[in-house]
């Protein structure tokens, strides 16, 4: 277990689409994790963000993603949005691999999303907003894809310091959307 090195824009990594885990349960994918996790910690004291990592922003081609939200803590293996919504929104995308820009991209607002856990257990979860937004950002990872690659709108790209001085946090999802009743 350690915090390892997230790779920076320019890594070929980056750029790999990534191998299927073949068990999930397997003591590779449990240091994988444990890794992973450690890497986020570290990363979020060092740049003040993150929410979760991919497992090829730290040198591993393999299809595993680790979320940790509040109390909401999963490793994700082999996930797939399997369904999205009509309805999109724009958002103000930060990255480890690029942690000074931040780029406007378009995502589905909601998503549903299938990953198997380290036990080996199926899980379905309906996904919206910013959660939604997140995992479709770290799926892109698994398929080497950067938010980079996908700009919207006029002026996508920001420094983050600078966007920052100008805008509230909450402004990075756009306006709030309305519930459905």
């Amino acid at each position: 277990m350690a915090a390892r090195r997230i790779r920076q824009l320019g890594d070929p990594i980056l750029r790999v689409r990534c191998t299927p885990v073949q068990d999930p349960k397997s003591p590779a994918v449990r240091l994988l994790a444990d890794d992973l996790r450690d890497t986020l910690r570290a990363a979020r004291k060092k740049y003040n963000m993150g929410r979760a990592l991919a497992a090829p922003q730290i040198g591993a081609p393999v299809r595993v993603v680790l979320v940790e939200i509040g109390k909401f803590r999963a490793t994700m293996v082999n996930p797939e949005i399997t369904d999205v919504g009509s309805e999109d929104f724009h958002v103000w995308d930060d990255c480890f691999s690029f942690p000074n820009l931040l780029v406007r991209v378009t995502r589905a607002y909601r998503a549903t999303l299938r990953y198997t856990d380290m036990k080996g257990k199926v899980v379905t979860m309906e996904l919206e907003g910013p959660m939604a937004e997140l995992l479709q950002h770290e799926l892109d990872h698994l398929d080497g894809i950067l938010a980079l690659d996908q700009p919207s709108g006029l002026d996508p790209f920001a420094y983050k310091a600078e966007w920052e001085k100008s805008h509230k946090p909450s402004e990075r999802y756009g306006p709030p959307r309305p519930r459905e009743v």
